[in-house]
């Protein structure tokens, strides 16, 4: 019978992830029903998002995942066998599909095939995916970007960041300041992806003064990916009608909720009128093929970049996905399972 790998939550987990606080589980595959088909993951993505639901209790989109429960996250593969004509044996697909080396599919939920645009598959997991799909979204529908906007992108080197960055840059922007961590990553910010300024949080003593020295008109649009005290910081250099679009809590996920910092400045949304969303971005699916064919040229063009980190292997994920919260990663962290 055939057999497929996954890597399993032990127990929920409090503090920063560890790699022993996972495990690698063997199972049978389950013969197909109507309308199923089986992919063969070639290549898949860690997620700092997927943090959240390794609590036992805890806000999330998602229900926590439960010990024994497989890791959620996202793939690139191949239909090797189907019972579904919409997804014929030989279709290469990307989607939610966790960590593991085969996953079942029906057709509902997120897993669509990969469109055939000349570049690397494994984009469809970073810049072409989900991260890239919500830095356009969340500039463009959440942020309400606009021509002229001054534009604050914080943890900018993640995929994410960068890619709203760039957009940012691409769609008018009057100026684009990142937030990272390191010297390397704000070089690569300012010198390759062309944001204005970048500023290394690590080596400056106030960043409220350093922000306020690198965005002296204010902020427009705040893209945030860390949390609550960021955006507490930001909240007194906010422009009038300003959106905070809030895409991620990397620097809270590994805080217990009741110690999380919380959000004072709440004077600021009146008297400048502000506006703040958070962004789910499945609720765009819809909308996905129109932008990641202009993206895909953008790419083309040399236009948009990006970086990719790979390792390699199913038992590698925790090893990654845990580098995600340390300052390590640099890039879109993907695991290769196969050829792609």
């Amino acid at each position: 019978m055939a057999t497929m790998r996954s890597v399993v939550l032990k127990a929920p987990i409090d503090g920063l992830p560890q790699p022993d606080h996972f495990a690698l589980v063997e199972q049978a595959i389950p013969a197909l029903d109507d309308q199923q088909f089986l992919i063969e993951h070639r290549i898949a993505s860690v997620d700092p998002g997927v943090r959240s639901r390794l609590h036992a209790t805890g806000a999330s989109y998602a229900p926590p995942i439960p010990p024994g429960g497989t890791i959620d996250g996202f793939m690139v593969g191949q239909v090797v066998e189907s019972r579904n004509a919409r997804f014929p044996q030989g279709t290469w697909v990307t989607g939610s599909g966790g960590w593991t080396t085969h996953s079942i599919g029906n057709g509902r939920g997120y897993v669509m095939p990969v469109a055939d645009t000349g570049l690397s598959r494994s984009l469809w997991l970073g810049v072409l995916g989900i991260p890239g799909m919500t830095s356009w979204f969340g500039l463009k529908r959440v942020g309400e970007m606009r021509e002229g906007a001054h534009v604050l992108i914080t943890s900018a080197a993640g995929v994410v960041g960068a890619t709203a960055g760039q957009l940012a840059r691409a769609w008018g922007a009057a100026s684009v300041t990142g937030i990272a961590g390191g010297k390397d990553k704000c070089d690569w910010l300012v010198e390759a992806c062309g944001f204005d300024a970048a500023i290394d949080y690590k080596a400056v003593d106030d960043l409220d003064a350093a922000i306020a020295a690198s965005c002296p008109k204010g902020v427009d649009i705040l893209f945030d990916n860390v949390g609550n005290a960021m955006i507490d910081r930001v909240l007194p250099m906010m422009r009038l009608n300003g959106h905070i679009v809030v895409s991620g809590q990397v620097a809270d996920y590994n805080v217990p909720h009741e110690q999380r910092a919380g959000i004072t400045n709440t004077g600021e949304f009146i008297a400048k009128r502000l506006t703040m969303r958070g962004i789910l971005v499945f609720d765009d699916i819809p909308q996905f093929a129109a932008a990641q064919a202009e993206m895909a040229a953008m790419i083309r063009d040399g236009k948009l970049i990006y970086r990719e980190e790979m390792f390699d292997g199913l038992a590698a994920m925790p090893e990654a996905f845990c580098g995600l919260f340390t300052g390590a990663s640099f890039g879109r962290r993907l695991v290769r399972l196969g050829e792609f």
